[in-house]
């Protein structure tokens, strides 16, 4: 046999993310602390997942009338049907016209895999994908992995601290004509209603396909019919485009994720055509979705009493993310830490950036064991009652650190 390697050639592939972490597990400091876990986190440091959410799961494993036979290639229909309505609204013109449709997707980029063939086969004249978010994503790979030129952009602004949507704006005005455009979680875009306005007029004029991220509906404002208002005003005057609703982290079944793939038409007969292609690209891709996590949640979608119940659940959430922002605001006044954290309280969701520089960055890393991403964006979920005295001191040292070592 030839000691040849059929794989000789194949190199290590640059790592997309991960290297701060296992910098933070090979860690033995004892008051090391992470602060980027992609889940939100409970007060004692464990994955968050809705109590309501946990009992379904118990009732489901002991069903003895399961059938455990495989989907349908489009999935579970009563999932996609629920999923809808909690995205438009269960009395969407949209959904009574059958206009809006979807297929049931695997984890929480299956969407973008699926959409993306799609655009690649269907929109072949469209070479270029735009990406538009409050981060850098992990989906900009997907559509980069199958021929298309991916740009991102970021519309934190970090020297006035805030996401910036004139940098959005800008941004949309010099993307090419026809291209894809992903906006990442609508919440964040933070556009008023007349440059929403002006958005729709752009992507009219370039012919821009949309493909909008809604990754934790309910998780931004504790409000899920605000969390897709936007999304219900572009489908409400008639604008065609793709949607990849993510449910794993409004429910905290993170490793059962499952999504749908949204598409919203002119027509129902435009919709169905769209559909037919994308389940056969579903059945290239992954045959039959996985069905416990689609159970769990259509199980809560479709009763009213499990369904106010998880909503309370997302409100508490949300709640305890905006205290723990105003707690950690408060203690670096109470510091004397100089400049506005006002920022911080000002932004929505689970993460968001603390505005430190790469300096400070660092000194929390090296100094103080606290392993935070470059960019300074954090879970504030990660911080706690046990923690958040660590943590604050440990901001006010590096920035003072920092400003004295630049002053001298």
């Amino acid at each position: 046999m030839s000691s040849l390697s059929l794989f000789k050639d194949v190199p290590f592939a640059e790592k997309l993310e991960g290297s701060l972490l296992k910098a933070y597990k090979q860690d033995d400091y004892p008051k090391k602390l992470f602060l980027a876990y992609r889940v939100c986190m409970t007060d004692d440091g464990h994955p968050w997942v809705s109590l309501v959410v946990q009992k379904i799961r118990l009732q489901i494993a002991q069903d003895p009338s399961l059938n455990y036979e495989y989907l349908p290639m489009m999935g579970m229909k009563s999932f996609i049907q629920a999923s809808l309505e909690l995205l438009f609204g269960k009395h969407s013109q949209a959904i009574v016209e059958n206009r809006v449709g979807g297929v049931h997707t695997v984890g929480d980029s299956g969407a973008f895999q699926l959409g993306a063939q799609f655009l690649r086969i269907w929109r072949g004249d469209a070479q270029t994908v735009c990406i538009i978010s409050a981060q850098k994503e992990l989906y900009g790979p997907v559509f980069q992995a199958i021929g298309f030129t991916v740009y991102e952009y970021c519309i934190w602004n970090p020297k006035k601290l805030f996401t910036d949507p004139d940098i959005f704006l800008e941004v949309v005005e010099h993307i090419p004509v026809g291209c894809v455009l992903v906006i990442g979680n609508i919440v964040d875009c933070r556009l008023t209603q007349s440059q929403w306005i002006k958005l729709m007029s752009i992507i009219k004029s370039k012919q821009i396909f949309l493909f909008f991220d809604i990754p934790c509906q309910g998780l931004s404002t504790g409000d899920l019919e605000e969390d897709s208002r936007i999304l219900k005003h572009f489908v409400s005057v008639g604008f065609e485009f793709f949607c990849s609703q993510s449910l794993s982290k409004n429910f905290g079944i993170y490793d059962e994720g499952v999504g749908v793939l949204v598409v919203a038409a002119l027509s129902n007969r435009h919709l169905l055509c769209v559909l037919s292609q994308l389940m056969n690209y579903a059945q290239a891709l992954w045959l039959n979705p996985p069905a416990t996590g689609a159970r769990i949640i259509t199980s809560i979608l479709c009763n009213h009493a499990l369904l106010v119940e998880w909503k309370k659940s997302l409100e508490g959430i949300v709640e305890n993310i905006m205290l723990i922002k105003e707690k950690v605001k408060e203690k670096l006044r109470l510091l004397g830490t100089p400049g506005s954290w006002d920022h911080i309280t000002e932004q929505s969701g689970s993460h968001g950036y603390l505005g430190l520089n790469y300096q400070q960055v660092e000194y929390l890393v090296k100094k103080k064991h606290i392993y935070i991403p470059k960019n300074s964006r954090i879970n504030f979920t990660c911080i706690n009652t046990s923690n958040i005295s660590y943590i604050t001191q440990s901001i006010h040292e590096a920035v003072i650190f920092t400003r004295d070592s630049q002053a001298s």
